[in-house]
């Protein structure tokens, strides 16, 4: 989302005149956009700023603003904050993009800038973004902004606000343009995409998620549709269902679990229990046989015992996901975690955990890739493989990452490939 932040962002500031460069030694203003989901997110963004300090001697008048889901979490305080050593000219939160240049015009006027007013409505939705990477092959495309979940530990409610559906004639018209500038994979994005509802005040039609899948599938059916993310408790048979109807709907869903204990879920307010979601998985797989399934997982929570995270490491086994994303438990400030409960599972402890479910996500990954031997997968060529010129590298419909020797592949192009060895990371293999 941030990454797709960052091109409307572009798009923004485009439309004025500003060019983007990759060197930050030209740049006569730098935006570093943000997340605040961790600690560690913002601490990196804090070292980034301080680091960023030293290029205002050889160019007093450079400008330093911070974008984003920090900047709303934080505000007047990134501005005011002595203590953080640096100094810093904007703040915008995530729907203050539009406003960047009436930002800037008060920055040269000698002031800093501050805007992180949320809106009930921006969606972006008439603003075509500035695609500035990916290699031409790959695109996102934000389908809906906010969130109303109010999971414990997430901050994202009070950074993006409320949930707000953009416009379905918008998306289909972006992924057209798309389609005629030869990108041949999209993301639908949204903080949970299961949560996109549409009604036509005309008509009084509604469209929902499944709706608007089908949707994107049928503009190009040589265009791969991926989306991001989707929350348990709303994923339904129905989107199931609809994804087998369209092979260029990629067998892949991220599906954050987070906890494998039912007190532990409780706690978070993630609204599913761990029988639920296991259901879910049981229906992804029976629907959507050969589909990847990939998850979060928080280790160390408030009050988060042995037997808790036992239970995660049992669920992890019985949903065999393909790959997670893993992370200790972070405290963040202002949600119902940080004021209702102790962080109480000790530092070392939360470390020990998250390496047992790393090292077990591993095992299950390798299990998982070892069973891709021998068969065949369409892959899209994204690029040179980062070890070896050599290599070509690309993703199955699965979101996996194989590698195999290049025989001038051209970006963006597919290929069939079979699999004949693999890592827990990679599948590796020669196009037949």
């Amino acid at each position: 989302m941030n990454f797709s932040d960052s091109e409307i962002v572009a798009s923004v500031m485009t439309s004025q005149g500003f060019d983007i460069t990759e060197k930050q030694e030209e740049a006569d203003i730098i935006f570093i956009n943000t997340c605040s989901i961790r600690e560690h997110a913002e601490n990196r963004v804090i070292n980034r700023l301080r680091e960023l300090q030293h290029l205002r001697k050889n160019k007093p008048g450079l400008k330093l603003g911070v974008l984003g889901c920090m900047a709303e979490r934080m505000k007047a305080s990134l501005l005011e904050d002595e203590e953080l050593g640096m100094r810093i000219d904007m703040v915008a939160g995530p729907d203050a993009y539009r406003q960047l240049p009436g930002l800037l015009d008060d920055i040269e006027g000698g002031q800093q800038a501050i805007n992180v007013m949320l809106l009930a409505d921006e969606t972006y939705a008439d603003i075509s973004p500035v695609r500035y990477a990916a290699g031409g092959v790959s695109a996102f495309v934000s389908i809906m902004r906010g969130c109303e979940n109010y999971c414990a530990y997430c901050v994202v409610p009070y950074t993006r606000g409320k949930e707000r559906s953009r416009e379905p004639g918008s998306i289909i018209d972006e992924l057209r343009q798309l389609a005629e500038a030869g990108y041949r994979e999209v993301t639908l994005l949204g903080q949970n995409v299961n949560s996109y509802k549409w009604r036509d005040n005309g008509s009084g039609n509604l469209v929902g998620f499944s709706d608007l899948i089908s949707m994107a599938a049928e503009v190009d059916p040589g265009i791969r549709i991926r989306f991001a993310t989707s929350h348990p408790r709303d994923i339904s048979e129905e989107l199931l269902h609809k994804m087998a109807e369209y092979p260029n709907i990629c067998r892949a869903i991220h599906l954050p679990v987070q906890s494998g204990s039912n007190a532990i879920l409780k706690k978070m307010n993630r609204k599913y229990t761990r029988e639920s979601y296991l259901k879910k998985i049981e229906a992804i797989k029976r629907i959507l046989p050969g589909c990847a399934i990939s998850t979060d997982i928080i280790a160390g929570f408030c009050s988060e015992t042995e037997m808790d995270h036992k239970q995660t490491i049992s669920l992890m086994e019985e949903a065999g996901f393909d790959f997670s994303f893993m992370f200790k438990y972070s405290e963040r400030p202002g949600t119902a975690a940080a004021k209702k409960f102790r962080d109480d599972v000790p530092e070392h402890e939360k470390t020990r955990r998250l390496n047992e479910i790393i090292q077990k996500q591993q095992e299950i990954s390798l299990a998982s890739n070892k069973k891709d031997i021998g068969k065949t997968f369409e892959v899209l060529v994204e690029g040179s493989s980062r070890r070896s010129k050599d290599n070509s590298m690309g993703r199955t419909s699965q979101n996996k990452v194989v590698v195999f020797p290049s025989v001038n592949f051209s970006t963006g192009e597919y290929v069939k490939v079979r699999i004949d060895s693999c890592t827990s990371a990679t599948l590796k293999g020669k196009v037949v």
